[in-house]
């Protein structure tokens, strides 16, 4: 078992080298899923943009327990990794927005180029965070069904 600040380690490379998270939520309606454009703080905190008319927005507005997965496509059987989790979703508190939005920005340089369409996107978005409480990395090119876990303490940001 790798020592827990080796295992962040590699969740953040991990993470930081993949662009879409799967993130799986519950609302009145049943269970939904969609997939977002995210970056990862240092914290390995998830950070995303998303319409507030989406389900998904309003099923967590309020904050919700979530699952997620990021992986990379077009992955043969013994050669999988991948990332799953769980967390807490909600808007980005106004004291943590600076740092997501520098996070988010660097991560996808585009949304801070001059574009009326992206101003117009971006002015009925908000910035979203999943705050992990567990992570499992998975690795088949070590051996098959080869999985690592993280357990995280404090998840209410």
């Amino acid at each position: 078992m790798r020592p827990e600040s080796e295992l962040r380690s590699k969740l953040f490379t991990f993470l930081s080298q993949h662009q879409v998270m799967n993130l799986a939520y519950c609302d009145g309606q049943g269970p939904g899923v969609c997939a977002v454009w995210f970056a990862v703080q240092e914290d390995l905190t998830l950070v995303f943009l998303s319409d507030y008319a989406s389900r998904h927005a309003a099923a967590l507005v309020r904050g919700g327990t979530v699952a997620f997965t990021v992986q990379k496509d077009n992955q043969h059987w013994h050669s999988i990794k991948g990332v799953q989790g769980t967390g807490i979703c909600q808007p980005v508190a106004d004291e943590y927005r600076e740092s997501a939005w520098a996070a988010y920005s660097r991560r996808f340089p585009f949304v801070i180029q001059p574009s009326d369409k992206l101003a117009l996107a971006l002015a009925n978005a908000a910035l979203w965070s999943v705050t992990p409480s567990w992570f499992r990395l998975i690795d088949n090119s070590r051996r098959f069904g080869e999985k690592e876990e993280l357990i995280l303490k404090d998840v209410h940001r």
